[in-house]
């Protein structure tokens, strides 16, 4: 599978613990990283600045479901299961 064009939901969605650059603290769920183009792709791709967990999202059906809409819910769902509730700490 292929990422889909313009997509970025890998970009918004899932918070990123480690550094990014221009992101020293990493990144919150659903904020864009500044690394987002104006394109909606990411400016770091195949470089060696890109974080490990950004290389590490891979196209998948079970990611990126069948449409963007698709991508933000599934992302978000797996957000919510992987990233513990501050309320629940």
């Amino acid at each position: 599978m292929q990422c889909r064009p313009a997509c970025a939901a890998c970009c918004i969605v899932p918070s990123i613990s480690s550094p990014i650059p221009g992101m020293p603290d990493g990144k919150p769920a659903g904020i864009p990283c500044i690394q987002l183009t104006a394109e909606n792709t990411c400016a770091l791709f195949g470089r060696p600045e890109r974080p490990s967990v950004c290389s590490g999202l891979q196209p998948a059906a079970d990611l990126c479901g069948v449409s963007r809409d698709d991508a933000f819910a599934l992302l978000w769902q797996w957000e919510h299961e992987t990233v513990p509730d501050e309320t629940q700490r």
